[in-house]
């Protein structure tokens, strides 16, 4: 117990432990527990019954599959183009590099809508790329495929900005060891590198896949908004709303953000016994 307050006051830059822990906590409460505690103060309003009837209805539980299941497989995506994207960021040089780094935050700066829009005009039937794919028989846009497209899209950034770092540091002599060694590519990446930059890879994918979970802009009209097709979350949330349903739309908040901590924390504890591996 006395090793571990020592090693919370260690002597740092920053103010006593006491006052920023403090600092942390009141600022937390302000920005984080006080909202989410009035989205569970208002769903508490309703009736059991009538918070099932709304929050877990069908047309619910298609938006919530919807919606976790095209961020997940968009942050899968992204995991292995993102990895893809950072290691040629990091381990090579070429005429316009600074121009590709800046393409990959594009994302984070562009409106999402803007983009919505763009993907939807590219991927529509009598688009320039959904003209090609309808005489194979391809629908992207207006269904699941182009919600997933839309979330790569917005995810791509935090997994190659997560995973570049660590490239970076890990440096290429641990490669260069593992082939004096005698190691293949395959083995170099799978025993080396992989091991290094799987926590910073998980990273990435779960901040991808948590942006995706509540993206709202660049989805809603590559989407077509079809009830228990291909209706997001976050756009049942916002019809509800429209509807001055202000309790069915927070029933639906609360089921979103409980699976989404789920998830979230399911994503962490993966991570912390990567680390203590690692750290063994």
């Amino acid at each position: 117990m006395s090793a571990s307050i020592q090693r919370w006051r260690q002597p740092s830059v920053l103010p006593g432990f006491g006052l920023s822990f403090g600092f942390t906590l009141a600022w937390l409460t302000l920005i984080v527990l006080i909202p989410l505690a009035t989205i569970f103060l208002k769903a508490a309003g309703m009736g059991w019954a009538e918070f099932v009837a709304v929050g877990l209805s069908p047309r619910a539980m298609a938006a919530y599959q919807l919606s976790f299941g095209t961020a997940a497989m968009a942050g899968l995506v992204n995991a292995v183009f993102g990895l893809v994207v950072a290691w040629v960021l990091v381990r090579y040089s070429f005429p316009g590099k600074q121009v590709v780094s800046a393409l990959v935050d594009l994302p984070f700066a562009l409106p999402t809508a803007v983009a919505g829009i763009a993907l939807t005009a590219l991927y529509t039937p009598g688009g320039w790329i959904g003209q090609y794919l309808e005489p194979l028989g391809i629908k992207v846009a207006f269904t699941w495929v182009g919600i997933s497209i839309a979330l790569v899209f917005i995810g791509l950034p935090f997994v190659v900005r997560s995973v570049e770092p660590v490239l970076a540091d890990l440096g290429r002599e641990v490669e260069e060891a593992a082939a004096t060694l005698g190691a293949t590519r395959w083995q170099t990446f799978r025993h080396v590198i992989f091991p290094a930059i799987g926590p910073a890879l998980l990273t990435g994918f779960a901040l991808a896949f948590a942006r995706g979970v509540g993206e709202y802009g660049s989805v809603i009209f590559i989407s077509g908004n079809m009830p228990g097709r291909t209706e997001i979350a976050p756009l049942l949330i916002v019809t509800q709303l429209e509807q001055y349903a202000y309790a069915g739309a927070t029933a639906i908040a609360v089921v979103m953000m409980l699976a989404s901590f789920a998830v979230l924390l399911l994503i962490n504890l993966i991570q912390a016994a990567s680390r203590r591996r690692m750290g063994a």
